[in-house]
């Protein structure tokens, strides 16, 4: 069980990451965030944090980056809190004017929320129908742009349908979460992916993005698209 504090500092390392793809020291938790708490008792605390897994340093920097463990620590309690703020008033508004009830309008709110999340976004309709948008998005993360990531993301996206297929009667109904390790697009990814049935038919729509998604904002349009068909 992770201390109240040490899991304020977490999730504030988590959001800073999240925002600025930069591993996060304990000097620009102290000067960015009314923390209350001193400098050296920030290092003490991140240092714990690595120690038990949930930050590592990812080179010789001062700054420390979300491990999937705290990720997963982060996600429980965002999927907990039954009161969650809703999807963005803007994303809202550009939503409202794209979504309809047919392919052209699914094909124009599929690129839309790939620009609103950063991700590449499928749908899949009855297994064998399936388009995707966004993938240029993937290869301008900052943390997929070194040879070897480069390489593993186009692995991916050259399977992209495969991996679909054979997953696509095997998910739940609903929304989830397929963080890292679990997820069967790669362990350096993460997707949000919703399953749900229209007209008699099963139907799968899902942002892929790194380990580092803004997993609120992401949510909550994936329930936005939920509540369009599951009433």
């Amino acid at each position: 069980m992770i201390e109240k504090r040490k899991k304020h500092i977490l999730k504030t390392i988590i959001g800073e990451y999240i925002e600025t793809a930069s591993p996060v020291s304990s000097g620009s938790l102290v000067s960015k965030y009314d923390l209350d708490i001193s400098p050296a008792t920030v290092r003490n605390e991140m240092m714990d944090l690595e120690e038990n897994g949930y930050i590592y340093q990812p080179h010789t920097s001062a700054g420390r980056v979300p491990t999937e463990k705290a990720y997963r620590l982060y996600l429980e309690e965002l999927l907990a809190i039954k009161d969650n703020k809703k999807i963005k008033d803007d994303d809202k508004k550009g939503l409202d004017k794209t979504f309809n009830h047919d392919e052209i309008s699914y094909k124009k709110t599929a690129k839309l929320i790939s620009e609103l999340s950063g991700g590449t976004v499928f749908w899949a309709f009855h297994k064998n129908n399936l388009f995707y948008t966004g993938i240029s998005n993937l290869f301008s993360q900052p943390e997929f742009k070194q040879v070897d990531a480069v390489c593993d993301v186009s692995v991916i996206i050259d399977r992209l349908e495969e991996i679909i297929d054979e997953i696509f009667e095997d998910l739940e109904e609903g929304e989830q979460v397929l963080l890292g390790s679990e997820n069967p697009f790669g362990s350096f990814l993460s997707t949000i992916v919703l399953k749900y049935r229209h007209d008699n038919k099963s139907a799968v729509f899902g942002i892929i993005g790194p380990l580092r998604m803004d997993y609120e904002r992401n949510l909550n349009i994936v329930k936005y698209i939920k509540n369009k068909f599951i009433k």
